[in-house]
């Protein structure tokens, strides 16, 4: 079964070469474009995409606001939406998370890693790309981030702390099931512990705040 996959960029070069790429793996299927984060919003409720892949700066309307709003929406079901950004865009991640992104590439990626990225985020898992993270890392070390999460997480065990820099690695139920030894529905528990004591909803915020923590 294919994916359904939206791009949105305002260069117009960008999104092609981004649509030609994609075009090489069968299991996408392009099913519409915009170049701004208004006109993607009136798309997508037409269209439906499956998976969208935005860019964070645009005119009119940008990617962050773009996701706030699509959020806001009382759809059933909104298309998770991963954000494309640059090395000069790490400060903008953080406020991405907050809007609700649920993955983060560099337009830089490789095909296999973007068509790994659209099939993680398509099953509901969330992805950044650890370069993205290391920046990330970099940002927090000067300005604590302000997420929404509990002010005082319960404490982490050793195996949950091993979990939770898997994560962080961007490795899938499946991949950290092969890693720590145990089932891939073991893993899931595990995760979604983390996930409680942390005090997050999702794999993104747990990242970032094991960074601030010093997990990582």
């Amino acid at each position: 079964m294919s994916i359904n996959v939206m791009v949105v960029d305002d260069q117009t070069l960008v999104r092609e070469g981004i649509k030609s790429l994609l075009s090489l793996a069968p299991e996408i299927n392009i099913v519409a474009e915009a170049a701004d984060g208004k006109s993607a919003l009136e798309v997508i409720s037409t269209q439906k995409p499956d998976v969208v892949l935005m860019d964070i700066r645009m005119p009119v309307m940008n990617g962050i606001e773009a996701v706030e709003a699509l959020n806001q929406c009382n759809e059933v079901k909104n298309p998770p939406v991963i954000m494309l950004t640059t090395f000069d865009d790490h400060q903008l991640v953080i406020q991405a998370i907050q809007a609700g992104a649920k993955g983060f590439l560099l337009k830089d990626v490789s095909l296999e890693t973007l068509v790994d990225a659209i099939a993680k985020v398509h099953a509901g898992e969330t992805l950044i790309q650890p370069s993205i993270t290391q920046r990330v890392v970099k940002t927090l070390q000067d300005k604590q981030s302000t997420f929404e999460s509990s002010d005082i997480p319960i404490p982490l065990s050793a195996k949950e702390v091993e979990i939770l820099r898997l994560i962080a690695a961007g490795c899938s139920n499946r991949e950290i099931s092969e890693v720590v030894f145990k089932s891939e529905g073991t893993v899931k528990n595990q995760v979604s512990n983390v996930l409680e004591k942390l005090g997050v909803r999702d794999r993104t915020r747990a990242v970032l705040k094991a960074i601030e923590l010093g997990f990582i």
